[in-house]
């Protein structure tokens, strides 16, 4: 076929000789023959200068060493990608050639689009990556600090790889206290990844070491998929002891490096990390030192100004001014407090010697001392009517200073009404006045009570 189009092309010059070609009819020619030539090609290459139009049109070049050709995706061939294309990106697409005369080259429109080679693996491991991180897998909230002076670290990567060396070297000259313990595992290969989840679990159940590096040398990114493994970054977060990831050179990346506590660039900065040399730590110390006893200085010479306003005859004036209303607003109280018992005391006293001398009035015994007496009968009932008495009946007098005995010889109702009668009336008025007091010395000290 090339062979073919050669031929044409020699024949068109040689024909040109004899006549002149219009660029129109030449570039013509050449896109009759092109995409007469080409109908469907499957091209693969490296997606460069991709940009998308706003009409939904993807305009793109494809190149590989040596060459580029200008691609075009339009709208409606989009469908069938599953994929948002972007610089680097390794491609295989389908179309056929076509010829742009107005600009006079020729380019590809193509009508499906997919990753190829590295380019299916980024495509797998940003999807994987997309997922983990949205089930919390990297979040920086759950990672754990490095411990400062780690005694052992252990070392999980091919024991005769070029990451172990240089990890021990590291450790040897910049902290030859620390232990190191290598747990050989396959770096590479479908089933690394089984051995690393086994070997990393060990490492952590047992604390075989302080901090675990996790790691190996440089490679293609096919060769660093098995820490790319989704059981890898699970055993990985699910660790207790923190966790370096260090794979691969400085540009290499793996999952690992997101699920881990801390990336290191390659496996000897990750030894770096735990390393302080001697002199670095004997500084880190003295420095420490200095900065502690400034602090304690400066913290004295605060209290020391702090504590000044507190001197005895300070405070002892203080709080006596703190305490002296307090202890006048007590005096007052106190004082107040005796003047109203005093008045209640009094206003009782008043109530009782009234109750008393009431009392005393309504005593019949009482009237013994202004001349009358008390009859009784034979039975020492009290006799109040002469007509409650029988001629002959004993009686007994009771008067203020003794009692009487004698006998009834005569009786008459009649001489004793008026006596009577005048002196239940005397009675009776005395008996309404005294009331009239009790009640009105009652009201009295009511009021005075509740004052």
């Amino acid at each position: 076929m090339i062979f073919e189009i050669a031929s044409c092309i020699i024949t068109a010059m040689n024909e040109t000789v004899q006549r002149p070609y219009t660029v129109s009819q030449l570039t013509r020619e050449i896109k009759l023959m092109l995409e007469g030539s080409y109908p469907q090609v499957l091209l693969e290459g490296e997606i460069s200068n991709f940009r998308p139009a706003s009409s939904g049109h993807w305009y793109f070049s494809i190149k590989d060493e040596d060459a580029m050709i200008q691609a075009v995706m339009f709208r409606g061939a989009q469908r069938s990608v599953s994929m948002m294309p972007s610089d680097g990106q390794m491609v295989k697409v389908r179309g056929n050639i076509s010829v742009y005369a107005k600009r006079g080259n020729y380019q590809i429109i193509c009508t499906s689009l997919e990753a190829s080679g590295e380019g299916r693996i980024l495509q797998m491991l940003e999807e994987r990556k997309r997922r983990l991180a949205a089930e919390g897998l990297f979040s920086q909230e759950e990672k754990k600090p490095l411990p400062g002076f780690p005694r052992r670290v252990a070392v999980l990567s091919s024991e005769s790889g070029a990451a172990v060396r240089d990890i021990i070297r590291v450790i040897r000259r910049r902290a030859p206290w620390m232990d190191v313990v290598v747990i050989n595992i396959p770096v590479q290969g479908e089933k690394a990844a089984e051995t690393i989840c086994r070997q990393l679990a060990m490492a952590d159940e047992h604390t075989l070491g302080d901090v675990i590096i996790i790691g190996r040398g440089g490679g293609s990114l096919e060769d660093l998929l098995p820490f790319s493994d989704e059981a890898v970054v699970r055993s990985i977060r699910a660790c207790s002891t923190p966790v370096i990831s260090a794979v691969g050179h400085e540009i290499d990346w793996a999952l690992s490096d997101f699920a881990a506590d801390v990336r290191a660039p390659t496996p000897s900065a990750a030894a770096e990390m735990l390393c302080v040399n001697a002199e670095e730590l004997r500084s880190r110390v003295l420095t420490a030192g200095r900065v502690i006893i400034q602090s304690f200085g400066e913290l004295r010479r605060r209290m020391i100004i702090a504590l000044k306003p507190f001197r005895p005859e300070l405070l002892e004036d203080s709080f006596r001014r703190l305490t002296q209303p307090h202890q006048l607003a007590l005096d007052d109280n106190r004082e107040r407090l005796l003047e109203g018992m005093q008045r209640y005391l009094e206003r009782r006293k008043t109530r009782l010697e009234g109750a008393f001398r009431e009392l005393k009035a309504c005593d019949p015994y009482d009237v013994l001392n202004r001349g009358y007496a008390i009859v009784r009968d034979h039975e020492n009932r009290v006799v109040s009517r002469a007509g409650a008495l029988k001629t002959g009946s004993d009686i007994r007098v009771q008067f203020r200073d003794g009692m009487a005995e004698g006998n009834i010889r005569n009786i008459n109702t009649n001489a004793g009404i008026n006596t009577e009668t005048t002196a239940t009336k005397n009675a009776r008025k005395t008996d309404r006045k005294t009331d009239r007091k009790t009640a009105k010395k009652t009201d009295r000290n009511k009021t005075e009570d509740n004052e």
